[in-house]
């Protein structure tokens, strides 16, 4: 039995070719969020998180990047990272107690991501806020950037 899931690309997969398939999966499950927000949040429209987002939110949050054609980072079978992209982790519980996500961007060595981590990640913040998400931007160890997303309180 073949698995025809959709799942968003978190960055931490293998390498997935742009192909017109791919775009349309990720334009169909993007449109159904936004149909889902638009049923279940009434007056607020797509403004804000839906209950499943919230119960999977690194999910969530990947599927906004991709559609907002934000490239994913990749590794290789070794866990090695073969391109730059974004990369979306479960965080640690935010200083409300709520759940958080972690989007970083990472890349191979000597490919210059750390460079380029703080307009990436604002660029995916700037995806993410329209749509209800909380962003903060962060310095963590090694001086590297990331990106805390989470619920609007």
């Amino acid at each position: 039995m073949v698995d025809t899931s959709f799942e968003p690309s978190t960055g931490d997969g293998p390498e997935r070719p742009a192909t017109a398939a791919r775009e349309a999966e990720v334009r169909t499950a993007y449109e159904g969020l936004l149909q889902i927000r638009r049923l279940v949040n009434g007056p607020a429209g797509t403004a804000v998180p839906a209950p499943w987002e919230l119960r999977q939110m690194p999910r969530a949050v990947a599927l906004v990047l991709e559609a907002a054609g934000i490239v994913p980072s990749a590794v290789d079978e070794q866990g090695r990272r073969t391109r730059t992209g974004y990369r979306v982790a479960p965080g640690p519980s935010g200083p409300s107690g709520s759940a958080t996500v972690e989007v970083t961007w990472p890349g191979p060595p000597g490919g210059g991501a750390a460079e380029a981590e703080q307009e990436r990640l604002t660029a995916c913040a700037a995806a993410l806020e329209p749509l209800g998400w909380g962003c903060l931007l962060y310095r963590g160890p090694r001086r590297r950037r990331f990106l805390e997303v989470e619920p609007p309180r």
